[in-house]
């Protein structure tokens, strides 16, 4: 074989295992948070008045304000990814989407500081240990995932691009999923 030609093969085989690796980042991501989840299902079965009576106190609205923060992050995100988006273009979008992902932790923030009084509260049986255990640690990938949007957006490679975008859509599904367990049902 030529040297260009066991070139071209070694770099198709890392691009490969980039995205095995992605991958696999992203499904343990994905069992974390269902078992997680699960957890919190399992629990509110169990406890279905001390559940309903916490969910009384959580905002809901700023919730949802953060569901579309997180939305338009990852649409940032896509854009990025674009194949008709320029290198500056790509730039500003990630820079965008890192800008909304710290508006969203900031919004978080501000809903935990009505919230946090009710830990700890019998009444409310393990509601708010497993909903600050549950969307503290997506608010921890949140925000690392904002400096990472960061980084890339400096070093910029369409290959980071792709896998940092796969990953903030990750921490979006999460959410979604996340959302109507936590608040709504």
């Amino acid at each position: 074989m030529e040297a260009a030609t066991l070139v071209t093969h070694a770099a198709e085989e890392a691009d490969g295992s980039d995205d095995f690796l992605l991958w696999i980042l992203v499904w343990s991501e994905l069992a974390a948070f269902g078992l997680l989840l699960g957890a919190f299902l399992v629990a509110g079965a169990m406890q279905i008045d001390q559940f309903a009576a916490a969910r009384v106190h959580l905002n809901t609205s700023l919730a949802a304000i953060n569901t579309g923060v997180l939305l338009t992050s990852g649409w940032q995100a896509a854009l990025a990814t674009s194949a008709n988006a320029s290198r500056d273009r790509a730039r500003w979008a990630l820079i965008r989407a890192a800008l909304l992902g710290f508006l969203f932790a900031a919004i978080k923030i501000a809903e935990y500081s009505g919230e946090i009084g009710f830990a700890g509260d019998d009444a409310y049986g393990v509601f708010f240990e497993l909903y600050f255990l549950l969307t503290g640690f997506h608010l921890m990938h949140v925000v690392f995932g904002a400096f990472v949007l960061l980084v890339v957006s400096v070093r910029f490679a369409p290959a980071n691009t792709h896998l940092i975008a796969t990953l903030w859509h990750t921490f979006d599904l999460i959410w979604i999923v996340m959302f109507p367990i936590v608040y709504l049902v």
